[in-house]
């Protein structure tokens, strides 16, 4: 199994997690109603781009950073590779998804927190064959990988599951994408490791299996943590929390995010200066 920075051991173990806790958990309260369903967008797009650029900063530590040396000029060209293949896939990803939103698809405008997503599934279809494949592939898994992830995040919409910052489309969907990749790309004869089938390679039926056995080893466990306290009613607030929402219910000060005059206020007797 080749999977040079968690692709599948990663990204696909948290992705099936996401997806069955937002399965068990079930949508909160009013997400799918067309009359309320603009209530649920992201309350700051300039910090949903900060956390994006945070997180692809920190990739070039994760995936450079697994080559697990620089001491020689093989490991040294090894990880400059992972880093241009680390900007290359997300780059060509993120573009695409903010062309889709913008002209093809829903909501037909400039989506930026979109175009952010787009940008980490990028990151994550590369992760696994960062080191193995050829700046050329990588632009082409970035490619899929925003299909990918759109197609996810399209599909969990219509099946009104309530992923609320799309982890199953972005690490799930494609964590799958990116283990796969590795069994399609890959040129063994560049010296990088690669087995793809595309060069006559025998790697895809591993990387298929690997990824059954990610996906059944982690849907597995997550559900084992997640009915039981489903059940026992430990896991889902009840409608009152979500219509005033946890700063209210349990927070000081309650006004935490909303610059609105309507904001709900700290109970009596609490010392707020705001």
């Amino acid at each position: 199994f080749m999977d040079f920075a968690g692709s599948g051991i990663v990204h696909l173990v948290g992705g099936i997690g996401a997806l069955c806790g937002a399965i068990i958990v079930g949508p909160r309260k009013g997400r799918f109603d067309p009359e309320t369903e603009a209530e649920f967008d992201g309350h700051s797009v300039p910090f949903c781009v900060l956390g994006t650029f945070f997180l692809w900063f920190g990739w070039y530590g994760f995936n450079p950073g697994s080559t697990g040396a620089m001491h020689d000029r093989a490991t040294a060209n090894t990880a400059g590779l992972v880093a241009v293949n680390t900007t290359l896939s997300p780059c060509v990803s993120g573009l695409l998804v903010f062309l889709l939103r913008a002209k093809v698809v829903s909501p037909k405008l400039l989506d930026v927190g979109g175009f952010c997503n787009g940008i980490l599934a990028g990151l994550v279809a590369i992760t696994a064959g960062c080191a193995n494949v050829e700046p050329w592939e990588s632009i082409i898994i970035g490619l899929v990988g925003g299909l990918v992830y759109q197609g996810a995040s399209m599909l969990l919409k219509r099946l009104k599951v309530d992923d609320v910052v799309d982890a199953f489309p972005v690490h799930g969907a494609c964590g799958i994408w990116g283990i796969v990749a590795l069994g399609l790309f890959g040129n063994p004869d560049e010296g990088m490791g690669g087995n793809g089938v595309f060069y006559g390679g025998d790697q895809l039926g591993t990387q298929l299996f690997a990824g059954f056995l990610i996906i059944l080893w982690a849907g597995g466990l997550s559900v084992l943590i997640f009915l039981p306290l489903r059940k026992l009613g430990m896991l889902r607030m009840g409608d009152e929390f979500q219509e005033k929402g946890a700063d209210a219910m349990e927070h000081s000060p309650a006004k935490a995010y909303s610059e609105s005059p309507d904001a709900p206020k700290a109970p009596s007797g609490t010392d707020v200066t705001l």
